[in-house]
């Protein structure tokens, strides 16, 4: 059994994480073509309208992770910080293979999702 000060520290990562998601995902949607930039990217049009589309998801992962935070049962605050865990290790990763040339940004945007990763990670081996 999880104790409840480890749920606590869920409750906070996972609002900051949808915090941290939820400006992504405002950039993507306000400026979809300066983030393909920050990542050494092309700007086509294909391109913006794919990080639009992506940005609507992390809004939606957005509220959804602050639904679990404060309202949610401490087995959905478990089992959505463990799907954190490799997902946010996944974003990191996934991050250094674009297929560009790395930049400032590229390397700090997949910092940002590996320690996300090392946080939720954190938090559990507490107990």
């Amino acid at each position: 059994m999880i104790k409840s000060r480890v749920i606590r520290r869920l409750r906070t990562i996972l609002k900051l994480g949808s915090t941290v998601f939820g400006l992504s995902a405002i950039f993507l949607l306000v400026d979809p073509k300066t983030f393909l930039e920050l990542l050494n990217l092309e700007t086509t049009e294909g391109l913006k309208w794919s990080m639009r589309m992506i940005a609507i998801t992390l809004i939606a992962l957005t509220g959804n992770m602050l639904s679990v935070a404060r309202f949610g049962s401490e087995t959905s605050v478990v089992f959505s910080a463990r799907v954190m865990v490799i997902s946010a290790a996944a974003l990191g990763a996934l991050t250094l293979l674009i297929p560009a040339e790395f930049g400032w940004f590229t390397i700090a945007y997949a910092a940002v999702g590996f320690l996300f990763s090392l946080v939720y990670l954190s938090a559990f081996l507490r107990k």
